[in-house]
């Protein structure tokens, strides 16, 4: 596996104090709510620093790492999301943050990512395309190359979401989880699973980039002929072997949602919450919404709202 609960806990004392412990919300009080009986618990990852999760695996990251290794300065490839949180690193270590992205990757990112002070390069049509273009700039320059999903200090970082999950939300049963790569929702589960083993963790893929969904029925980690999804921070043509084999032992199931219905649920977010989620911050909302995820009665649901972005403000 590519990390353990050791690894998970020591993550949590190295970044602690360099990035937020996120507030957990219950969805109440709603206009057009749910009527499964559940109680549904909104963990506001798009609360952290720079707008989502990915915060904890890059700082994780960069503390992991010592002054020689960050002197050139520091790359990545990604969606928007672990760019903005690999450009923070980048300023926290007073180093260049160099961030691949790929032509579907939102403007709001974009945007932000240069505020961030990011040397920002568009490559590509999808993630693996810009990677390949960050791994070339990483073996020119000796830039330190921070994967989004692939590296174990990266994951270890992600579960500290669910340690939080955990410590906020008494009875948790069921836990829905956004994935691309499949790094958050490897932490979250192996935090999870060691503390809590009869948590059901459910992974949540765009219908237009099912790369782990489809692994798991082949047996084995298989590419995509391509992917359609217009969610950047969700697309990925192929996980890593590692992270693939934590998802088969520990994610219980794996649900598709499409483009337009996380759209619609990040619209209802802000209607009901006022909470400016992007489409991955709406995906888990979606699977509800779309009755993919069908909780028992009286089941206390958590659900992690990953990122932020004005997608249901329009």
């Amino acid at each position: 596996m590519i990390v353990e609960i050791d690894d998970i806990r020591a993550a949590e004392r190295r970044i602690a104090g360099n990035v937020r412990r996120t507030p957990v919300m219950q969805a109440t009080a709603l206009r057009d709510g749910f009527d499964g009986g559940y109680d549904l618990w909104l963990k506001l990852e798009l609360l952290q620093a720079t707008g989502s999760f990915k915060a904890r695996g890059a700082t994780n990251k960069l503390l992991s790492l010592d002054k020689a290794a960050l002197a050139r300065g520091v790359v990545t490839a990604s969606g928007g999301n672990h760019g903005l949180a690999t450009a923070r690193a980048g300023q926290m270590a007073g180093v260049t943050a160099t961030i691949f992205l790929p032509t579907n990757a939102a403007p709001s990112k974009i945007e932000k990512l240069k505020a961030w002070g990011a040397d920002v390069r568009i490559v590509g049509s999808a993630w693996h395309e810009s990677n390949e273009a960050a791994l070339a700039f990483q073996r020119e320059t000796g830039a330190a190359y921070f994967h989004p999903f692939a590296d174990p200090m990266v994951v270890a970082g992600q579960g500290t979401v669910g340690l939080e999950c955990l410590e906020q939300i008494a009875g948790l049963d069921t836990i829905l989880v956004a994935m691309g790569g499949g790094g958050l929702v490897s932490g979250v589960s192996t935090a999870l699973k060691a503390l809590k083993p009869s948590v059901r963790v459910i992974g949540i893929e765009a219908e237009g980039s099912p790369v782990l969904l489809r692994s798991l029925e082949a047996g084995r980690n298989i590419a995509l002929d391509r992917v359609t999804t217009s969610v950047a921070t969700m697309a990925c043509a192929k996980t890593d072997e590692a992270i693939f084999e934590a998802v088969r032992a520990r994610v219980d199931e794996i649900v598709l949602v499409s483009d337009d219905e996380m759209r619609a649920a990040a619209r209802w977010m802000w209607f009901e919450l006022g909470i400016a989620a992007d489409l991955s911050g709406a995906a888990a909302i979606a699977a509800l919404q779309m009755g993919r995820v069908k909780p028992a009665s009286e089941a206390v649901v958590g659900a992690i709202i990953c990122g932020a972005g004005p997608d249901g403000l329009a």
